[in-house]
């Protein structure tokens, strides 16, 4: 026993031994600790943000459409976010992100040793518990692109996430890292990043205006968003917004009463959900992306990497002349009518077949003209076999004016339900500067994406007919001269039309009744090709021929460019490129862009203010007066407009003029073949103009917008020609034997 005792003892020897192998094991492990968290920091398990990277994070960020009273009217987005700054977070959102995701955040420097031991030994125990400090999921929002999911990938990606928080600490203030925390993390909800449009989405609110329960809610789905969504397991999102609560009242950020009082509030929530398609303006906010993005390739603006912007990820703030409740105004105006319109269109149609004989046709270029026809086509399907295909009753939504309905039915009779909706268009601006306050492309964004103000082309019909009379009153003419009015023939063409206001007739009565027969005499004396090249320097884009029948409005234009022609005439003749955009910023507040319009004299001065007084006449008893009543809006301030109806019903217009306001209006079905079969219903005056009475109306009513309603100035420097018809015959006497008014008398 004595021998075994003595040869068990260890010797000094053996100590010294011991301890070197142990230091030097322990060394090694040092060494390779460093060695691997150097090679972490260098990339060798997967490349780490640069100092660059760190400074200027990257994330999809939500671009802002905003209004001209800075209300968001909407945004592009790939992940719906927006950023928002420290001081615009609410103190409860801070404390309840402290309290239950990171207690010790303002003592440590991106990694909380203590709790990463604390959740090791926990999660070896089959406990498992989150480790990460706030700023160590920051890491993870912005840097890498999902969480790992394999062991080994996900030990890696923690390492990784521990050297960029430390970076991430060095960096920024705390202040900073819980900001920029809040604008990425993912509340999993339709799309919604970011509190900012977390707070919107979930309660209608701002960050800063979110209170103790509402906060709670948010942060408590940072655990699992889909688990503990308010919106699909209320139940269990109110468990662990309570739980919240309890963190916060334990850190003393609330009282025992404050918490308990919180703890007894129902979840709230007020449902705002950020589709593209919903919110206002939406046929706006889509052309405005495409103008935006043709407008920074003319210009060639890029980013300072020399990188295109992309609006659904640079977070860009785009200001716009849309003013927020015009825009409401428009809509609504646009909705009550056009339901009350549909109702007759329905009614005409309920004993008849729309698509028969030359209609046919328009079920076949509908069907082609579908997602569903290029998807079976591109699966190598026949065209006998598409039409088997559309015949088959599926399930679908449809639109109507009530809310959408879900149904069964063929492809095509939804195409046949569709094509039997009436469209419309709506765009109002400003004639001075060129501001466009509302614009509503169409009658519902889901269903119909196609936008009737700038990218639609339409006849323009009578509307035409101003240009006509501008060309000859620039030209001389005086608004009371005397014209033909019954029909002719011009060479190869022989305007068709009706007689009112007497034969001769002055051109000023010509326009207040929207006379064919003097239009077409009018525009022979003046020549057409002055007649286009006017119609041109006014703004109107689309091709406009030399051709007589141009006075009639034989040629397409969108409502975007008749709008702004008109307000040439408001404008003393000086014709303002319509603006979409003010100004661009980048997601820093730095100014990128600056809209500077095209402006062109287009007629003189006076010539412009004797149109005005001569379309004051088309609503002070011509062919738009009913204006006046107060089913269409019982306007009675001064204004001036045109309705216009072209063949067979198949377009109805109406644009209206004010000192402050040109708005102008289109309504017609996708197809021309499609229309009213009578003009009493089909005429502009019926299926345009009362949405701009009503829409006027109010927007009158609306004092906080102060439009005047004051007479038109007259032009700089008086008028040189008398205006007033009756005066002619008082002062002169009655028209010459020929039904003409002696020229040496009008000043010519």
């Amino acid at each position: 026993m004595k021998r075994e005792s003595k040869q068990s003892k260890l010797t000094e020897q053996d100590i010294k031994r011991y301890t070197f192998n142990f230091w030097k094991i322990l060394l090694a492990f040092v060494v390779l600790g460093c060695l691997f968290i150097l090679s972490v920091r260098i990339g060798v398990f997967g490349k780490l943000p640069s100092f660059q990277e760190l400074e200027n994070p990257k994330s999809n960020l939500a671009s802002e459409i905003l209004s001209d009273d800075l209300k968001v009217l909407g945004t592009y987005y790939r992940h719906n976010r927006s950023n928002v700054k420290y001081s615009e977070l609410s103190p409860y959102l801070i404390q309840a992100l402290i309290s239950t995701e990171d207690k010790r955040f303002y003592d440590h420097s991106g990694i909380d040793y203590s709790r990463t031991i604390t959740s090791v030994f926990h999660t070896l125990l089959g406990d498992k518990q989150g480790g990460s400090t706030i700023t160590q999921q920051l890491a993870l929002n912005l840097f890498s692109e999902r969480r790992e999911r394999s062991a080994f990938k996900r030990i890696m990606q923690k390492f990784q996430e521990w050297v960029t928080a430390v970076r991430l600490e060095r960096s920024y203030t705390k202040e900073e890292i819980i900001m920029m925390y809040f604008n990425t993390v993912d509340f999993g909800y339709k799309n919604t990043y970011g509190v900012k449009s977390a707070a919107r989405t979930f309660f209608s609110t701002t960050p800063d205006k979110l209170t103790p329960e509402e906060a709670a809610i948010l942060v408590g789905m940072l655990k699992g968003p889909s688990y503990y969504s308010p919106v699909r397991f209320p139940e269990r999102a109110m468990v662990r917004r309570n739980t919240v609560i309890n963190n916060m009242a334990n850190r003393n950020f609330l009282t025992a009463a404050e918490a308990e009082k919180a703890k007894s509030q129902p979840i709230n929530l007020k449902l705002q959900i950020s589709n593209y398609g919903e919110g206002l303006a939406p046929y706006f906010r889509a052309v405005l992306k495409e103008e935006i993005k043709k407008e920074f390739k003319r210009l060639s603006i890029t980013k300072a990497d020399g990188t295109p912007y992309d609006l659904d990820r640079d977070g860009l703030k785009i200001y716009t002349p849309i003013n927020y409740a015009m825009q409401q105004y428009a809509e609504a105006a646009q909705k009550e009518w056009m339901m009350k319109l549909q109702r007759d269109f329905d009614r005409q149609y309920r004993n008849s077949d729309p698509f028969k004989g030359a209609n046919a046709k328009l079920l076949i270029s509908g069907m082609r003209r579908s997602d569903r026809y290029r998807d079976l086509k591109a699966a190598g399907l026949s065209e006998d076999e598409i039409k088997k295909e559309f015949n088959k009753k599926v399930s679908m939504s449809l639109f109507t004016y009530r809310g959408n309905i879900d149904t069964v039915m063929t492809p095509m009779d939804s195409i046949r339900y569709n094509k039997l909706f009436l469209r419309n268009a709506v765009m109002s601006m400003e004639p001075k500067t060129g501001h466009i306050k509302a614009w509503v492309g169409g009658i519902n964004f889901e269903h119909f994406k196609y936008d009737h103000v700038k990218q639609g082309l339409r006849q323009v019909g009578s509307t035409a007919k101003p240009f006509t009379y501008a060309t000859a009153i620039d030209n001389g003419y005086s608004p009371c001269f005397t014209v033909p009015n019954h029909m002719q023939t011009y060479g190869n063409w022989t305007p068709r039309g009706t007689v009112q206001g007497g034969d001769p007739i002055t051109l000023k009565n010509a326009l207040k009744y929207s006379q064919n027969f003097a239009s077409a005499y009018v525009i022979n004396e003046v020549q057409a090709s002055n007649v286009a090249a006017l119609t041109k320097r006014m703004g109107i884009t689309s091709d406009v021929p030399n051709y007589p029948s141009i006075a009639l409005g034989a040629y397409e234009a969108s409502v975007y460019d008749m709008v702004g022609a008109y307000s040439a005439f408001v404008n003393f003749g000086t014709w303002i490129e319509p603006t979409m955009i003010l100004r661009i910023e980048d997601k820093n507040g730095t100014p990128i862009y600056e809209k500077t319009p095209k402006v062109v004299k287009a007629i003189n001065s006076e010539t412009a203010y004797i149109m005005v007084d001569m379309l004051k006449g088309v609503v002070d008893g011509g062919t738009g007066s009913r204006v006046r009543r107060a089913e269409y809006g019982g306007l009675t301030n001064p204004m001036g407009g045109k309705t216009g109806t072209t063949n067979d019903n198949s377009d109805a217009w109406f644009i209206g003029i004010t000192p402050e306001l040109v708005t102008g209006v289109w309504t017609g079905a996708e197809d021309r073949g499609i229309r009213f079969y009578s003009m009493a219903s089909g005429q502009g005056a019926s299926a345009a103009l009362p949405i701009f009475g009503l829409y006027m109306k109010r927007v009158y009513n609306d004092k906080n917008l102060k439009y005047t309603k004051d007479d038109f100035p007259l032009p700089p420097g008086g008028l040189t020609r008398e205006i007033d018809c009756g005066k002619y015959v008082q002062f002169y006497g009655t028209p010459t034997e020929d039904g003409q008014l002696d020229d040496d008398r009008l000043g010519f």
